[in-house]
Formats: C-alpha cells, sequence, structure tokens
C-alpha cells in the first residue's frame, strides 16, 4: 500500500486526460487547551517542506467525495471522522514541489475530532497550527515574530514600482497586520497571502522561516482556509463541542475557543453568554483538577441545534 504522501504526490500528477482530482484532510483536535492538526510525511518536497496534510487520489469506487475522504482517511489512519465540511476546492497551475506541471485540483476537507493516535500509519503527527502560523496566536499579546514581518512588510510595499502600488502594499498591510483594533482573527488566508505575494514565506522562495513551518505543495494555503473558516463558524455554530470531551468544564472550554480564535476572553462575559445561548447543562459530576475549587462539569446540549438556527459564540475579547 502506497504511503499517504506517495498517494498525495499522484494526485498532482496531471494526464493528456484532464487534471487529476485529489481529496485532502485538514483534521482538527484540541488537546490540554490547544489546537492541533493532523500532518503527515509527504516525499519528493524541498528542504524543510516535508510536512503536509493527509490526502490521496479520488477513486472510480467513491460514490461521493465526502464518502470517498472519510473512506481514504479511516483506511490509511484507523481515524473515523465525525463532523466534516468541504473547504475549497485547490487548482492552481504549477502545485508541483518542482514549479512545473499544469493544474491539478484538490478539494480540501475541514474535520473536527477528539484526539486520537492513528493506529496504521505511525509517521502522523499532530502538531500545534500556531507551529505553522505563529503570528496568529495574540494571547499573550503581539508575538515577537510580528516586528521583523511587519519591518519586512513595509520594505516590501516601499520597494513598489510606483506610487499607486505602494498605497495599495501598505493598505493591504494595515488591514491584515494592524494594531488590536483592526486584528480579524478570520482573516488567516488573507494574511497568509499577502505574505506569500510579497516572498516572505518559503512556498513563495523565501530562505528564512520567520512566517512559520513551511509545508508541502500548498497545504500550508489549505491549512490557513480551514483556521479562518473555523474562527468564523465558531461564532454562529457550536461545532467547538466536535472538539470537546463529553463533559468539561466552562474553563476547559474558554481555553480551547481562546486557543482556536488566538485571543484571550473576557472570563465573565464568556460564561454569560454561554448561558444566554443554552449551549451547555450542567451534570451531576465535579472535577477537581481546575487548579482551584471544584467545578461543576458541563455537557453540550444538543437539543440548542433544533431551537435556534444560529446557536455559537460571538467572541468578546477580554
Amino acid at each position: 500500500m502506497a504511503g499517504s504522501g506517495q498517494v498525495e504526490a499522484e494526485a498532482v500528477r496531471v494526464s493528456a486526460a484532464g487534471p487529476a482530482v485529489g481529496l485532502a484532510a485538514v483534521i482538527i483536535a484540541a488537546t490540554d487547551g490547544e489546537p492541533r492538526v493532523l500532518t503527515v510525511p509527504v516525499p519528493g518536497q524541498p528542504a524543510g517542506r516535508g510536512e503536509g496534510l493527509p490526502a490521496g487520489p479520488l477513486e472510480a469506487a467513491h460514490p461521493t467525495l465526502e464518502r470517498g475522504l472519510r473512506a481514504w482517511v479511516e483506511r490509511r489512519t484507523d481515524l473515523v471522522l465525525g463532523y466534516v465540511e468541504q473547504l475549497y476546492t485547490f487548482g492552481d497551475r504549477d502545485r508541483g514541489p518542482d514549479g512545473a506541471g499544469g493544474h491539478a485540483l484538490s478539494i480540501a476537507y475541514l474535520a473536527l475530532v477528539r484526539e486520537a493516535r492513528p493506529a496504521r500509519a505511525p509517521e502522523a503527527v499532530w502538531q500545534g497550527w500556531y507551529r505553522y502560523f505563529p503570528y496568529e496566536d495574540r494571547r499573550s499579546g503581539p508575538p515577537s515574530c510580528l516586528d521583523d514581518l511587519a519591518a519586512r512588510l513595509d520594505a516590501w510595499a516601499r520597494a513598489a514600482p510606483e506610487a499607486g502600488e505602494r498605497r495599495r502594499r501598505l493598505d493591504r498591510i494595515g488591514l491584515e497586520f494592524g494594531g488590536a483594533g483592526s486584528w480579524n482573527e478570520e482573516r488567516v488566508l488573507e494574511r497568509y497571502e499577502l505574505l506569500f505575494e510579497a516572498g516572505l514565506v518559503p512556498e513563495a522562495g523565501a530562505p528564512e522561516r520567520a512566517a512559520g513551518q513551511p509545508m508541502a505543495l500548498d497545504h500550508r494555503r489549505m491549512l490557513a482556509t480551514a483556521l479562518g473558516r473555523l474562527r468564523g463558524k465558531i461564532k454562529y455554530r457550536p461545532v467547538v463541542f466536535e472538539l470537546m470531551p463529553p463533559a468539561f468544564t466552562l474553563g476547559q472550554l474558554q481555553r480551547v475557543v481562546e486557543a482556536l480564535s488566538g485571543v484571550l476572553l473576557h472570563k465573565q462575559n464568556f460564561r454569560r453568554l454561554v448561558a444566554q445561548q443554552g449551549l451547555v447543562e450542567e451534570t451531576d459530576a465535579i472535577s477537581a483538577e481546575t487548579g482551584g475549587r471544584p467545578a461543576r462539569l458541563m455537557r453540550f446540549r444538543r437539543e440548542v441545534l433544533l431551537e435556534r438556527p444560529a446557536p455559537g459564540l460571538r467572541l468578546r475579547r477580554g
């Protein structure tokens, strides 16, 4: 059986009959309050870019794209996917590691699971997603890497040959990497695309990793798309509970939401919002692992899905 990286390499080849079609999975879990993504090695990539997403070709036996993705992931990792949604179809030319070839289509999906070690894929590794986007984690204030990135982006903007282009670049930098008042946590893909256009990521030829660990092919673009989607979706759909254990404390829930969004939230406002939305209910159990007073364990109220069209967590920062 071919390894996952070998399958992906085959999926991006283009035949005379037309573009190949592949399936890619951005599989997200939250462990110990930190968001993680499942990665696999992808052979044949430039040095330092061997980490990728589980991916493989669409097969004739797959009745639908989603069922094909689920079957492919389970067959190669023993990981049964729960929540899955389609993200985007990536089809730019020259997606291969050597910049050669024509169009190759890859349909990416977002999957949310509770972390589990894939039994058949010892090479698969759960990685923290801020390994790939360190500038997206603002829970402890603006990350130190932002100073370096801001200086490089400013130099790129001022190197534009025309005044209009300089203004456009500066405006984009201000929109995507502005101060706390203008920071939009959902614009993960837009920030990555800006860094790519400025040539500041290894995927675009940069020799350094100031903007995070690179990935194989265009998998970091897929991951950025997934993170932006998830950050937006937790505000109007209770998808965060797909990452939580059956019973949890409100403190654990808040830490996961903060980790996903990359910003700290006001504790009392958060708890008031959870109560107002009717998202959880108390259990009879108590947790003594909070480091302070024992806390009541909660569980997600699935009935809320029938009560309102958009039950989510509108973020209010601390």
